[in-house]
Formats: C-alpha cells, structure tokens, sequence
C-alpha cells in the first residue's frame, strides 16, 4: 500500500493514500483486517481521501504498523461491516463536515456572488419555506412552520433579503443540529444493546467443543452455550434444557423453560442451565436486531423535556402572530410589525433544548457512563427514590469465608470446608470463589469425590459425594425447597453464631450438616455516595439483600441506610419496586446480577454496575463501564446540569426576544436589526448549550475531531 504520513505522535498515527485508495465499505475491511493485532485499539478510515486513522498500545510497536501497512496489498481489501464506534464516529464527522460546508457556502456567496444572484438563491431557497408555510395554512394548522414562511414572506414583501437569508440559514442549521440528535441518540441505543461476543463454542459432530469466531459462524452449526452467557443467535434447543430470562425481548420478567425442540433468540440470557442451538438466524437477520431497528424508528427514546419543548414552541406561534397583528394595528407601520414577526422563541428553543440532552448524554459518555436515552437522563434526575441491590453494588462483590460450623457430629470443620470447596469449584460466582479460596488458604486439599456437579433448573447446586445426594445454597433453597428439616438445637445455634453474616448451608442425604458464613464488607465509598445522593435531593434510599435481617441491618448502620428489607427473594425485588412507583416515587435502581434484572426492568430509570451480569446490562437504561460508585454522584449532577441548562435558556430566550418585541414595536430596531439580533442569540445559546457541565474534557475532544474531518 502506497500512503503518505499526515501525522505521528504518540500512540496516534495517521496516512493517507488517496482519494480512490479504497470505497467505504473496503475501508472498514482494512480496519477489522489491522484491528486483529493486539497492539491496536482503534481505526477509522476514510474513503474520501484514502485517510487511516491509528490509536494503538506502545511507541515501540510503531514500525510493526507501518511493516502491516506496507504489505497490504489490493487482494487483501474485502468490504466489511462498520463497528458501532465506527458509526458514531462518521455520524459526528458528517455533521461537522455539514456544518463547515454551511459556513463555506454562505461566505463564498457573500464575497464572489453579485447582489442578483444572491437574491436568486435567497428566493430559491426561500420557496421551500414558502410552501411549508401555505401548507400549515391550507391544513389550519398554526405552528412553526407557518411563523417561519410567513416571517420569510414579509422580509422579502419588504424587499428585506439579508434578514431573510439570515433567518433560513440558522433553521437550516437547526435541522442539521436535531438530525444530529436524533442519530447520535440511536447510535448510542445500537451500541447499548449490541452483543459484541467474539467468541462461541462450536460443537462438532463428535460433541466436542471448540472455541470459534463468531464472524465464521453460519445458519446449520451448532454452538454451545453455558450458564450466565447471552445467547449470540437466534436458533433452536437441540440438547439440555435451561431457564432462560427473555425480558431484553419480551419484557416479561420471569425466565422460561426451554428445553429440545425449542426456540431461543439473540439477545436473551441463561440463568441456569446449558444448551446446545442449532443457528438458524445470525448477526443482522436476528429478532434482536429487528427489534432495535423498530427502536431507532420510534419516539419513545425522546426525552420529555425535548417533547414539551416542541410543544411550547408551536404554543406561541399564535402569540407571535397576534403581537405582530396589534403592531400593525396601533401604528399601522409594516416595518415595525415585520420587526416583531421576525422574532422567533420557537426557534431557539427547539434548538436549544436538544442540544442540551445530546450534549449530557454524550458528557456522560465521556465519563465512562452509557444512557440509552434522553428520557432515562431525565428520569433520573427527577427521581426521588434509589433502591440498591446490596452484592456487587453496595459491596465490592470480593467476599470472605469468616466462619464453618459442622451441625452434626458426623463431619468435622474440615470436612464441611473441602466437600463444599470440591462441589462450588464448579462455579465463578464470587461465593463460590471465596469458598475455594479459603479451602487452599488453610491447605485443604479436596479430590473430585463426587459425581458431576448438577446445577438444578430453578432450584439450586446439587451432586452425588461419597453415595450421599449433598445439596448447597441459601436458607430458602434448603429448607423450602429441598424440605431439609431443622432441629430447635441447631436453630438456637445459627441465631447465635451467625447473626451478622450471609450463610451458604450444606446439607447431606436430607439432613442440615454445615453452614459456611460469608462476609462481603462493603465499598469504603459506599456511605459518602449515599450521603451526597441524599444532598442531591433523593430522599429515600433503599436496601435490597437475601441476607438476614441481623446482617442487613448491620450493612445498613455501616452505610447510614434507615430503610431495608432483608431476606429478600430475588422474585420480591420487582414488586418492591412497583410498589415504591404506586406511592407516587420516582424510582432508580442500581443492580449488577442476573437476579436484579425483573427489578431493573420495572425501575422507572435502571442502574447496572461495571461487572454486572449480561442481563443485566441488557435491561439497564444506564450501564457504567466504572467501577467507581461515585458515579452514581456524577450522573447525578450531570442531569440536574442539564435541567438548568435547559431552564437558564428559557429565561434567557424570554429575556433577549421579549426585549426585541418591545423594541421592534415601538420602532426603535428595524426588522434587519430585530432578525440578526435573534439569530446570533439563538447562535449563542445553542453554542452554550452544548458547554460541558462537568468540566472541559470532553469540548475538546470535539474540537480535535472538527479539525481532523476539516483536514480530510
């Protein structure tokens, strides 16, 4: 490949080949096709100049970029698929390049064209508004539309062509701004609910399983997939059977049963069990990506601020008509009521109230947090209540064997210790994983004793150890479930030994034999969160946890949480939800497992943590990619910034155009002067509605990425 350098420094490297180098869909081939070295983070390329842009890990892998470029050849170029950052990132250049090419056209006509030709392109352009404006008027209809013809139509009735251009120049500006809105606001919905999976497990004819890119899976294989993973397809169960949550498809919160002979979808995710699939449908063909598509084509993301705006901005049209009329009947002075008619709220506040939605969404997105859209940034503004599932979210999800206690004399400590870290070795959660590791920290070794580790649909870890049927898990599991029963003796004895932790229970051939106490401390940020949540105007702050009632309420005096409920089942968390909504609450709520998602999903705005569950990022309408609970802080005063903004505009839109009408009207201003004021008003508060509210970072990315799509 022949290429120029057009910048190196750093970790960034940019080249050039030309403009007729490779087409768009081949440029996104050579992004994937240099995207397969490790050292690499990010390409974008552009076709309009054979431009590649290169973010990549260590100076010193530099010449092995330029050693990958320099052989690339013209059989290598394949037309691929663009990433969704990719996406995001040409939405945003497009955009600009729109924006520079405006500006471009309207002072290259201003210095080169002649007065007539100018007022050719002014009439021209002007036709379009023109029609828009006898349509509303034909239709009755009295909205901006109408405002916006009829305030072109009296300038030129005038013979006033510089306001009039003026004023069609920023409306084109403001659909370019709210066609940008929208886009970015789907892209950021795609990308939220994108799978991403690299890779799945192919099962060969034989049954064996091998690791396979989902890029070379076709319709007619068959892949594997395990407990807690997202299904990558749409297919169908031809062996084992699992339960299977499909509330990121269908909304019901409850997982089904699926077993052989039935059909799965992409997107949805295992809570227990293992499946084999046959493919039948794969990556843009899947139910899921029809569903998003139905999405992107909807309202519902839109926030209800942005629609109340537009609301209030068709709401004056007819004041607007009628100060312009009583202008002209107390002074019968065209000039001074065409300066009224050419002030237009409408205008800047449909510009301006968007513009500070997509602006916070995207700070926020900066700052590692992904809203799925305007309306979920509101909600949590506004919200009242958060509830907080206390594992993973309250706690660092790192917990810790304290205690064992045989409840028998037939096992000892040790015994109880080394059967449950043989049987929960099987397993990743983090219960599991403090079991084990406490095994090995007191040199228990343990030997695969028992039978295969039977992970129960819907009900809990089970296995054959020793010819004895030994059962693991919660209180509920064992004792309502599985009808182990329990002696008064051995409840006196967990009451006092175990009041203030989480339990794993043990039982063996029907009968309880062990407890294993956990301890999970929580986040040393997790008080100082909710205290300044607690400034930030949320007024109840709530605690979710199976634990007892004697270790939730020790939590709770930890972090200075008053309400909790303890013992809580992970089917009572929605309803705990649903009734705080019925009280009137506007309700958040921050969890991470796959047991939080029926919770989530009922939320009037849901939270899902950095190492959340598949699921649960799915339900979530705001995902952190952080692990820092001060996030919740962040986000917080991210969208309060955003109602300010918003707020601030109104008032500063009534005063400077208020002021207009009354100078307009009493002829102090000409229409001229009344129309550029406007303009370069709405021009500013459109500018300051895009300031950042938490700082400056995220203006100057902009900036960078203005003067890389100008370059190009």
């Amino acid at each position: 490949m022949k290429y120029r350098v057009m910048y190196d420094k750093g970790t960034r490297l940019r080249v050039r080949s030309g403009q007729w180098a490779f087409t768009k869909e081949e440029g996104y081939g050579l992004a994937s096709l240099l995207l397969e070295n490790d050292f690499i983070n990010e390409v974008y390329t552009s076709h309009r100049n054979g431009s590649i842009l290169i973010y990549y890990v260590g100076v010193e892998n530099k010449s092995k970029i330029f050693d990958i470029l320099d052989s690339i050849t013209l059989d290598d170029l394949f037309e691929g698929e663009p990433t969704q950052l990719q996406i995001s990132k040409e939405i945003t250049d497009d955009f600009i390049l729109k924006l520079v090419k405006m500006f471009g056209r309207r002072l290259f006509g201003r210095i080169f064209y002649p007065i007539p030709l100018r007022r050719f392109f002014t009439l021209l352009h002007a036709s379009k508004f023109l029609w828009e404006g006898l349509d509303s008027l034909t239709s009755f209809r009295v909205d901006v539309a109408l405002l916006d013809g009829a305030a072109v139509a009296g300038a030129l009735w005038q013979g006033d062509f510089e306001p009039a251009t003026s004023m069609m120049f920023l409306l084109a500006i403001s659909d370019a701004l709210e066609e940008y809105t929208v886009q970015k606001a789907k892209s950021t919905l795609r990308d939220s609910l994108a799978l991403n999976i690299d890779t799945l497990w192919l099962v060969g004819e034989d049954g064996t399983e091998e690791p396979c890119s989902a890029l070379e899976i076709k319709k007619g294989d068959k892949i594997k997939v395990h407990m807690g993973d997202i299904i990558p397809v749409d297919g169908k169960v031809v062996d084992g059977e699992a339960m299977v949550n499909e509330a990121s498809m269908t909304g019901e919160p409850l997982a089904v049963h699926k077993r052989a002979g039935k059909t799965v979808h992409a997107g949805t995710v295992i809570e227990e069990g293992n499946i084999i699939v046959e493919v039948y449908s794969i990556n843009k063909e899947t139910r899921l990506n029809k569903i998003i598509d139905l999405i992107e084509n909807s309202e519902e993301l839109k926030a209800d601020a942005q629609s109340k705006a537009e609301e209030l901005a068709d709401s004056i049209v007819p004041y607007s008509f009628l100060a312009t009329a009583l202008t002209y009947l107390f002074t019968g002075n065209a000039k001074r009521a065409l300066s009224v008619l050419m002030v237009d709220f409408s205008c800047a506040i449909k510009l301006t109230t968007p513009l500070s939605i997509i602006s916070a969404m995207r700070e926020a997105s900066d700052n590692r947090m992904m809203v799925k859209g305007g309306k979920f940034l509101e909600s949590y503004a506004t919200a009242d209540t958060i509830v907080f599932d206390k594992t993973g979210t309250l706690t660092n999800a790192s917990p810790k064997v304290v205690h064992v206690f045989p409840m028998t004399k037939r096992y000892s400590r040790e015994d109880i210790l080394r059967m449950a870290a043989c049987i929960e070795e099987h397993f990743a959660h983090s219960i599991a994983t403090a079991i084990v590791k406490h095994a090995e920290e007191e040199g228990i070794k343990h030997e695969e004793d028992h039978s295969e580790v039977e992970y129960i649909v819907a009900h809990g870890i089970a296995t054959t150890y020793d010819d004895k049927r030994v059962v693991i898990g919660s209180r509920h599991f064992l004792f309502d479930d599985e009808g182990i029963k329990i002696n008064k003796t051995q409840e006196k004895k967990i009451k006092k030994e175990v009041q203030e932790h989480s339990v794993v229970y043990m039982a063996i051939d029907g009968k309880l034999e062990g407890l294993i106490c956990i301890d999970d401390p929580v986040r040393e940020e997790a008080k100082d969160v909710i205290d300044e949540l607690k400034g930030l105007g949320i007024e109840n702050i709530i605690m979710l946890t199976g634990d007892s009632e004697s270790a939730a309420q020790s939590s709770a005096i930890a972090l200075g949480i008053t309400q909790y409920r303890s013992q809580v089942l992970p089917e009572d968390k929605s309803r705990i939800v649903e009734e705080l909504k019925d009280e009137g609450k506007t309700v958040i709520m921050v969890g991470d497992g796959i047991n939080d998602s029926p919770a989530l999903a009922a939320a009037d705005v849901s939270v899902s943590m950095k190492h959340s569950s598949d699921i649960a990022r799915e339900v979530a309408d705001i995902s952190l990619l952080s692990d820092d609970l001060y996030d919740l802080v962040t986000l917080r005063k991210l969208s309060n910034g955003m109602f300010d903004k918003i707020n601030t505009n109104y008032r500063r839109i009534v005063a400077v155009n208020g002021s207009l009408l009354v100078l307009g009207a009493l002829g102090v201003i000409t229409p001229s002067t009344s129309s550029l004021i406007h303009n370069l008003s709405t021009m500013l508060f459109g500018a300051l509605s895009t300031k950042s509210v938490l700082g400056d970072d995220y203006s100057n990315e902009i900036k960078v990425e203005a003067i890389e799509v100008i370059d190009d």
